[in-house]
């Protein structure tokens, strides 16, 4: 076995270590530090999976912060029961990540300023995403309203931690 390795496949290694990761991180903070509040539709569980879903845009980039979103809650999705909601929470959360990446990685200003605006949009991004998946899942445009404040108090909620501590997080990563 050839023990010298080149710095393209380190780099791979890297990349899908730090990937499975935040796909794990984000699983285990959605499944199990969350809180159900009786809100009709479906808004009414406020996790904490964006958390790491937002680490992982920000301080490795927009195609990490895709797949911890997509392949992540996706996979909560299957694993607790709503595997009905995997493919709209696959390309929603997916989109998410990707957008606050690039957010990140591309918008000139100051970074609190810059990953502020990401969670924005990525709230943007879930609430009229999730929207229209209920519109599609429940046949009904009046019944997701239900759901916008949920949704809203998550990405929130996962800013409010994330963005004070994202610049010391992404100094130590690198």
């Amino acid at each position: 076995m050839n023990a010298v390795f080149t710095a393209k496949e380190s780099t791979k290694t890297r990349t899908l270590v730090i990937n499975a990761l935040f796909i794990a991180l984000t699983v285990v903070a959605t499944m199990f530090i969350n809180i159900r509040l009786p809100i009709m539709g479906n808004g009414g569980l406020i996790h904490l999976g964006n958390v790491p879903l937002f680490i992982a845009a920000f301080v490795f980039g927009r195609k990490t912060g895709a797949i911890a979103g997509a392949f992540g809650m996706g996979l909560f999705d299957i694993l607790s029961g709503w595997a009905l909601w995997a493919p709209f929470t696959f390309v929603i959360v997916g989109a998410m990540g990707y957008v606050a990446g690039l957010l990140a990685e591309k918008m000139p200003g100051k970074k609190v300023m810059v990953f502020s605006v990401a969670v924005v949009v990525a709230t943007l991004i879930k609430v009229v995403g999730y929207y229209f998946a209920e519109v599609v899942l429940y046949g009904n445009w009046v019944q997701p309203f239900g759901s916008i404040p949920g949704n809203i108090m998550q990405v929130v909620i996962a800013g409010l931690i994330v963005v004070p501590l994202v610049g010391r997080i992404k100094k130590r990563a690198l």
